[in-house]
């Protein structure tokens, strides 16, 4: 409701749920004034591309934790549920320094290259894994099919609620990212839309209207995406673990 109200409404005392004056004012601001189509381009990108890689190596990083016996799995596995203990803040350092050295800072491949593998994700999708019956993929090598086939026509098609639950969980975890895109991006034109909310306000003036409106429509779109996969979601959360 604060994006419909004036600025002085805002600050106004005592303070009302609804606005006396319904105004638009904030939501013109932010597509006239400022680049925002452009900063929604980059957030969809982003996170879009860095959705996909992380779906499709978890998938992958999951089918063979659940699928395959190799010496030393269970070390590395473990060694993949210790990253889901370690904060990014441990790690932001050392990720900037590589992407640096790699020459991508200020550039989308930074937004997307140091986040293509998810310890949570190659964990849930290794619990989907595992309740495959064996006999369904020996029934497939039989009849000729490659790992390659019965990862796309077996695997992907039974572990889709946790594909649709891991969507949720990396696809909002990108577009949400506030604190590597402000270390990583520098140019304007290339920033997100968390980090472009800082446009709108100044050291010495902050534009309530324009700020709450912005963050609306920063919203719109994982409102949406939630409300597509809400079934598929909810299932891929309460189905984890259960063989």
């Amino acid at each position: 409701m604060l994006s419909f109200k004036s600025n002085a409404e805002i600050m106004s005392i005592p303070t009302t749920f609804f606005p006396s004056e319904w105004i638009v004012s904030g939501y013109k601001k932010v597509l006239t004034e400022a680049p925002f189509m452009t900063w929604l381009w980059n957030s969809l990108f982003s996170s879009v591309v860095s959705t996909a890689i992380v779906v499709f190596t978890s998938c992958l990083g999951g089918y063979i934790f659940g699928k395959f016996n190799f010496k030393g799995k269970n070390f590395l596995f473990v060694c993949v549920l210790i990253t889901m203990m370690v904060p990014f803040q441990v790690t932001m350092i050392p990720t900037y320094i590589i992407c640096s050295k790699l020459n991508i800072l200020n550039s989308m491949s930074a937004l997307i290259i140091p986040f293509m593998v998810s310890g949570f994700g190659i964990f849930l999708c290794r619990q989907f894994a595992e309740s495959i019956p064996n006999d369904i993929l020996e029934a497939a090598r039989i009849d000729g099919a490659g790992e390659w086939r019965i990862f796309f026509g077996i695997v992907i098609h039974t572990i889709k609620p946790a594909i649709a639950a891991l969507c949720i969980f990396i696809f909002m975890g990108r577009w949400n990212d506030y604190l590597w895109p402000l270390i990583a991006i520098v140019d304007e034109d290339k920033m997100t839309l968390p980090l472009a909310l800082n446009f709108f306000n100044s050291s010495l003036l902050t534009d309530y209207c324009t700020s709450m409106s912005a963050g609306v429509l920063v919203m719109i779109p994982i409102i949406i995406i939630y409300f597509i996969f809400q079934k598929q979601f909810i299932e891929g959360i309460t189905m984890t673990g259960i063989k």
